[in-house]
């Protein structure tokens, strides 16, 4: 039996710095096999996330949007008609014609999004739409190992993402007993990565800043977010007016496996099957751009103690150290 870490279960010890100041750090990166982002940050790619409102914020950092598969299709054609060369849509194993519809609308590529991407029909839907665009980007996912990830890249998968069961709202490893610690996961694949310079995408797990230095450092080169973007005031998120809440909001988040999402969407549960996640409120946390700019911040910072000008020497600077519990406590503020 080996053993496997989450974020919690490591820490990065610096490096020797001859970087003059934060802001010299860039934070460019590939997100699939031919196309790069100004920065390693995307916003997940669900219900109660993707906002026309957030999108345009993404585009102007120089990230990409990826537009959720759970709309009517009308819906997501407009989607792809405005932002035209700027965004990915997204799609499940089915509907190959609908997706092949949205790409010749002008798409940049197609996120293909499966709760367990391992499997043989993930290999035979990435190479139909390899087939009929070639030019087209695929992203995969998702998976945990090395081995996965190597068959999704095989297949003709333009980047893969990485993460079963790290989500704030996903409840797949306490359903199943299947899932491997996200700092792991990330890590194992990237090794393979490394190798057949395919990016990957590490998602789900972040909390701050902290995380997506760990996991960018790990070998990841991007990360995706969900819950914290969800509790933003553009997200797509439902919102209600809350006392317990500072900005005197509350906005919705749930899974995709969810029992709420499952029923507004397919009409409840099938028959032998049981919810992976969960919905909940949460305070709405102020503004995406806020918060984005505050992670990007936090990269860059940590970039200087890695003594990195860049990811890709942040990731070859980089020195783990295993931790126990004690660390988080004795890193945080302890006023009292």
């Amino acid at each position: 039996m080996r053993e496997a870490l989450t974020y919690d279960d490591v820490a990065l010890v610096p490096q020797f710095n001859n970087i003059p100041s934060r802001t010299e750090p860039s934070l460019e990166t590939w997100l699939t096999k031919k196309l790069k982002i100004s920065i390693p940050i995307l916003a997940a790619n669900m219900d109660t996330v993707m906002s026309y409102e957030m999108a345009d914020i993404l585009i102007a950092q120089g990230s990409i949007p990826v537009f959720h598969r759970f709309t009517p299709f009308e819906e997501q054609m407009k989607w792809v008609q405005r932002y035209k060369d700027k965004t990915f849509i997204s799609c499940g194993i089915q509907k190959l014609d609908e997706t092949r519809k949205l790409l010749d609308l002008g798409a940049l590529g197609v996120c293909i999004d499966v709760a367990h991407g391992h499997s043989d029909r993930m290999f035979r839907h990435i190479q139909e739409l390899k087939k009929s665009h070639p030019d087209k980007e695929v992203i995969a996912g998702n998976v945990c190992t090395a081995m996965a990830y190597h068959d999704l890249v095989n297949a003709g998968a333009d980047a893969v993402k990485v993460g079963v069961g790290p989500g704030a709202a996903c409840t797949t490893r306490m359903v199943t007993g299947f899932g491997v610690p996200q700092f792991s996961a990330v890590s194992d694949c990237a090794r393979i990565a490394e190798k057949l310079r395919v990016p990957l995408i590490a998602d789900g797990g972040i909390r701050t800043s902290r995380d997506i230095v760990l996991a960018l450092a790990a070998g990841a080169s991007s990360v995706m977010i969900g819950k914290l973007f969800a509790m933003t005031k553009e997200s797509a998120a439902q919102k209600r007016k809350s006392d317990k809440s500072p900005s005197g909001l509350e906005a919705k988040f749930r899974g995709q496996a969810s029992e709420d999402f499952q029923n507004e969407f397919y009409g409840g549960l099938k028959a032998k099957t049981v919810a992976e996640g969960i919905d909940f409120w949460g305070p709405v946390t102020g503004s995406f751009e806020e918060m984005l700019a505050k992670f990007l911040g936090g990269i860059r910072s940590g970039m200087t103690y890695g003594g990195a000008r860049n990811i890709k020497e942040l990731q070859r600077k980089a020195e783990f150290v295993k931790v126990t519990n004690s660390y988080i406590f004795e890193s945080k503020p302890r006023p009292d």
